[in-house]
């Protein structure tokens, strides 16, 4: 079991907070991670920062002791996926995730991939999550664009089974799936819920959307924050703001 999957029901509000780095500088980034380390529990590099700066800031991001949500969304074959999982692992990062939709066999690999990379390491190993739909992605979409025949309230938490049996560790999904993710799979899995604005925030471009106080009564885990934190004229009241509304 990972690190992160023991401490789940442990976790103060801070660390429940990971704020997403979705900047395209390296400068920008190691400032909010110098400004926030502080203040939340990890910070999410995506697929903007990743492209522009690389791997260096998984290591930059370590020496200011900061924890490491990489957000790369992997989605491949089998054996390409397992290689880019064993890379991850050597960067020391504390999650990563794949696409769910890229299936079983792929998901195993991953698995088994994290498995074998961190071997018999005395450091907590990597937990690996897997995407299910996409906070921007709403029923009709679903539905009358991608053609899925499962509804979207049945299709997030299949792909959640579908991964906790490939031996994954947890799932992103809208907080609004928590509860029946946790119906299909039970407590020992990490459920990050993106999508999540604070009363004071707009909602942009998200779909399925929750606070973060309703996201952790569904039974999410962790919270993925943004543009809430980063545009506020105080980035470091914004994560204050949104840990009281976690709790204590």
């Amino acid at each position: 079991m990972t690190g992160l999957a023991l401490k789940r029901g442990k976790l103060q509000a801070k660390e429940r907070l990971i704020v997403a780095l979705d900047v395209s500088s390296k400068d920008e980034a190691i400032r909010l991670i110098e400004l926030l380390k502080d203040e939340v529990g990890m910070f999410k590099i995506g697929l903007e920062l990743f492209t522009s700066c690389g791997t260096e800031l998984f290591a930059v991001a370590k020496q200011h002791n900061a924890k490491v949500f990489f957000d790369g969304k992997f989605h491949d074959i089998p054996n390409t996926i397992s290689g880019a999982c064993k890379a991850a692992v050597a960067h020391g990062v504390e999650l990563f995730n794949l696409h769910a939709i890229g299936g079983s066999a792929m998901m195993k690999a991953a698995s088994e991939a994290v498995k074998a990379a961190h071997g018999d390491s005395k450091s907590p190993r990597p937990a690996l999550i897997a995407v299910t739909i996409l906070t921007s992605m709403d029923a009709r979409t679903l539905r009358d664009e991608l053609k899925v025949e499962l509804p979207l309230s049945e299709m997030v938490p299949y792909l959640a089974k579908m991964a906790k049996e490939a031996g994954l560790d947890g799932v992103v999904a809208s907080a609004l799936e928590a509860k029946s993710i946790r119906d299909a799979v039970g407590e020992d899995f990490l459920i990050v819920t993106p999508g999540i604005r604070p009363a004071f925030a707009s909602t942009d471009d998200q779909s399925r959307i929750v606070t973060p106080a309703q996201a952790l009564s569904y039974g999410a885990d962790y919270i993925v924050v943004g543009r809430p934190i980063l545009k506020h004229q105080s980035p470091v009241e914004a994560a204050r703001l949104v840990v009281a509304e976690l709790g204590s």
